[in-house]
């Protein structure tokens, strides 16, 4: 991941609202960083490269940064409501600074929010067995298209093109 690229495709608008978020918690943001780095890395030893698509590796890669991005600030800042409340708005940033199709954005937001759910239930447990269960949802993802209400999925990740 080269930040330099990746700012690249930012508007100057959505760098002034990230840094914005970041002045709010300004210690969140280097495990944000870490976790960010270190789901990419497990996403692509897991999946290669299928984890950029809409398929089930994203629907992976989604719920699993966002449990991350929540284990590792809740380290730093044992409130749960102040770690969720962050992992939320950094994440629905990233959905608005790099914007999707209205089902693809959908769906990631959809997957980033059972990741955040699963934290509040299973903080506790190590990140391998999270990555383990992850990857159990990840098979058992539902394929979805725009008719498909996701109010009641909370526990279901959710992709929209098949495996490649």
């Amino acid at each position: 991941m080269n930040p330099f690229k990746v700012l690249k495709r930012v508007s100057f608008k959505n760098i002034l609202k990230v840094t914005i978020i970041g002045m709010g918690h300004p210690r969140f943001l280097l495990p944000t960083l870490r976790a960010t780095r270190e789901c990419l890395k497990i996403s692509n030893d897991l999946y290669g490269r299928s984890h950029f698509k809409n398929g089930p590796a994203n629907a992976f890669r989604h719920v699993l940064w966002n449990y991350l991005i929540a284990k590792r600030c809740f380290a730093f800042k044992k409130n749960e409501k102040k770690v969720l409340s962050w992992t939320k708005k950094i994440t629905d940033w990233h959905e608005n600074a790099f914007p999707n199709n209205e089902l693809a954005r959908k769906m990631d937001l959809h997957n980033n929010k059972v990741g955040r759910l699963f934290f509040m239930t299973n903080f506790q447990i190590t990140e391998d067995e999270a990555i383990a269960l992850f990857q159990n949802m990840t098979a058992n993802s539902l394929k979805i298209d725009s008719s498909i209400s996701l109010d009641k999925l909370d526990d279901q990740l959710v992709h929209i093109t098949e495996k490649s």
